[in-house]
């Protein structure tokens, strides 16, 4: 067992007290130094914050009364004397268990039910790639003892190699600003999206994810087999800055099929908050092709979750008008007709809807929504739609048929070609085709051949496009594969931002889009009228770590390894602090190891937080060199303060 380097640290601190904390066979009297550490015994406290490690990571400064405080996180740090040490999880109290849980507690001790898993509160490090497959272990950083790790391996990166397609510039052309164009990022998907925070925060409209489905059957290049409770890690690291990006009245779209649903309806509840759940829509996902021992799955589902569900609203669909029911005459002679302003049907009480229960003054009356049962309802908009209504003349006051005060909306013929359309959550019963053989055959048509076993189809992403956005809005798919969302967003004119890790970004899904802006006719392009036109800035994370890594991956023999790991050594290549790489290739348990064990153990201490140069690395001469001019000024653009 290796010890985290704080343990390490603490353990050398204790040894100067004797025998007080450990046992003659050298055992950590764990009980002791807890009993000593509740009594905060005095000299006992002074060794430990006198550690520069243990001080930066277990104080916090605080200000009382204009008077700057420290405090000592004590009870984090007894955590770390009172469950089980790992070399990557750090530790977890739920060692070994998974299930629902609340507060804390089991379901058996409780009715409250939220979802519980090992290293719920960390964050999982892994790439997404094969490479890392074989492991064991999934790399994790506990928030209490890496917090520093944690915020470094999430601040903002630098980007290089930016590069704007469009019509003019179908082969690209090296870009020096950022001006607000459609993005494509190369990089880990969870670095790139904090590193989207300052420019995207509450901006982005729609997101849309097709994640790895943790099946473990997968037929492309994602890691597609993670241990339950690593899968729930990584998604959830990645929904929770997902949410931050998402605009009030954004929606977040997550398509799975059965294998994880449950498990991700539970985790997305407790992100987005379970009265933000809009519906589980079902897609037909597959051909009907037999491929298990029992049912043929031919669905999938689609989680919809808004970002909050007080100023969401689905968007109208076009319909035929029928201008019967147009039956009234306002002042001007203008025909309309009248829909409740409050809301009727599911969901109309004032418990469903609580933000939308409130007074409205009209004409020196005040009206609250009451529904059909009497009880207190909601409207169906919030107060600073309804104030525009009232000051557009748009809001009446009327009686319903049995004589109760009612206030109404008025509805012109112009605008009633578009009406509110009531969707199934069956989507196959809206598209026919929205299988994953037309996504398939949507590529073959573009490459010649089958790149992707299971890409989803322009189809489906136009209905969600259509009831979700309007043009000029941001879509956002950060498991970008081979770029549906980008390319019916372009299609569409709504702006787009796409992160790919894979290498096949620039082989498949850029070249995707610059056949979208030269005009090619497949997918949805005849539906939308696309004749061609856009742009887009494709840029890459900047590569630090990520070169060794690669070079470890591809050594042949133990030679070839120890060459690589001599001239990180010597390069200064950045490792897991936890680890001394040098004291481990002297260990003759390591020496003894076959290559294939070697090259896993180097791949787990280098340090992925150093895959790629923080943005606060510019400021470094040396980093400087290895950019270019046009890159620095890319950067300066983009992280510059600039209105969206």
């Amino acid at each position: 067992m290796i010890d985290s380097k704080i343990m390490e640290t603490t353990k050398s601190i204790l040894k100067d007290f004797g025998n007080t904390y450990f046992s003659d066979e050298g055992t950590l009297k764990r009980n002791k130094v807890i009993e000593d550490l509740d009594a905060y015994t005095p000299m006992l406290m002074k060794a430990l914050l006198a550690n520069q490690l243990i001080h930066d990571t277990y104080t916090e400064s605080i200000v009382i009364e204009d008077k700057s405080v420290e405090l000592f996180k004590l009870n984090q740090f007894i955590e770390m004397f009172t469950y089980k040490e790992y070399w990557q999880d750090s530790y977890t109290k739920f060692e070994n268990k998974i299930g629902l849980a609340a507060g804390g507690k089991f379901i058996d001790e409780t009715a409250d039910v939220v979802l519980d898993f090992p290293f719920k509160d960390t964050v999982l490090k892994a790439g997404m790639t094969k490479e890392n497959q074989k492991d064991t272990d999934e790399p994790f950083l506990h928030e209490t003892i890496a917090k520093a790790e944690i915020d470094q391996l999430l601040e903002p990166k630098i980007f290089v190699n930016a590069t704007k397609y469009d019509q003019e510039n179908l082969d690209g052309v090296p870009v020096d600003n950022f001006d607000n164009d459609n993005l494509i990022i190369k990089g880990n998907n969870l670095i790139a999206l904090h590193s989207l925070k300052t420019a995207y925060s509450e901006r982005v409209q729609l997101i849309y994810l097709d994640p790895p489905y943790n099946t473990g059957h997968d037929s492309f290049e994602y890691n597609d087999n993670y241990r339950r409770s690593a899968w729930l890690t990584f998604i959830k690291n990645r929904l929770e800055v997902a949410k931050s990006l998402l605009d009030l009245e954004g929606v977040i779209t997550v398509q799975i099929d059965d294998h994880e649903q449950a498990y991700l309806k539970v985790l997305m509840d407790s992100i987005f908050g379970e009265s933000n759940f809009i519906s589980t829509v079902v897609v037909k996902g597959g051909s009907g092709r037999q491929d298990s021992n029992n049912f043929a799955k031919t669905h999938e589902f689609i989680l919809v979750y808004a970002k909050d569900i007080n100023h969401f609203e689905l968007n109208a669909k076009e319909s035929e008008i029928d201008l019967s029911t147009f039956n009234k005459l306002d002042e001007f002679g203008r025909r309309y007709k009248t829909q409740l302003l409050r809301k009727w049907g599911n969901n109309d009480r004032r418990a469903d809807r609580p933000n939308l229960y409130y007074p409205i003054e009209l004409n020196g009356e005040i009206y609250y929504p009451v529904n059909s049962s009497g009880e207190d309802g909601n409207w169906r908009w919030n107060f600073n739609k309804v104030k525009k209504g009232i000051e557009r003349g748009d809001i009446i006051a009327g009686k319903s048929k049995d004589g109760k005060p009612e206030l109404y909306q008025k509805i012109f013929p112009e605008e009633s070609g578009i009406k509110k359309t009531t969707y199934t959550s069956i989507i196959e019963s809206n598209l026919p085709d929205s299988y994953s053989g037309k996504g398939v055959r949507e590529i073959k048509k573009l490459f010649g051949k089958s790149i992707f076993s299971t890409p989803k189809s322009e189809i489906e992403l136009k209905q969600l496009l259509d009831m979700f956005t309007n043009e000029g809005d941001i879509v956002l798919d950060f498991f970008m594969g081979s770029a549906t969302t980008q390319a019916v967003a372009m299609k569409m004119n709504r702006r787009f931002i796409g992160i790919e890790q894979m290498d096949y970004i620039k082989t498949v899904s850029v070249e995707r889009l610059k056949k979208v802006i030269a005009g090619e006719q497949g997918g949805i392009s005849k539906d939308v009228n696309w004749q061609g036109g856009g742009s887009f800035v494709y840029a890459e994370l900047m590569e630090k770590n990520q070169g060794y890594l690669k070079d470890v991956q591809q050594a042949e023999t133990t030679k070839q390894l120890d060459e690589v790991v001599n001239r990180m050594i010597a390069g200064g290549a950045d490792f897991d602090f936890r680890v001394d790489v040098e004291k481990v290739l002297q260990d003759p348990e390591y020496q003894a190891m076959v290559l294939a064990d070697k090259k896993q153990l180097i791949v787990k201490v280098i340090d992925k937080n150093q895959l790629y140069y923080a943005y606060s690395d510019m400021d470094d001469r040396d980093v400087q060199e290895l950019m270019s001019d046009s890159d620095i000024a890319f950067n300066k653009s983009f992280y510059g303060e600039r209105d969206l």
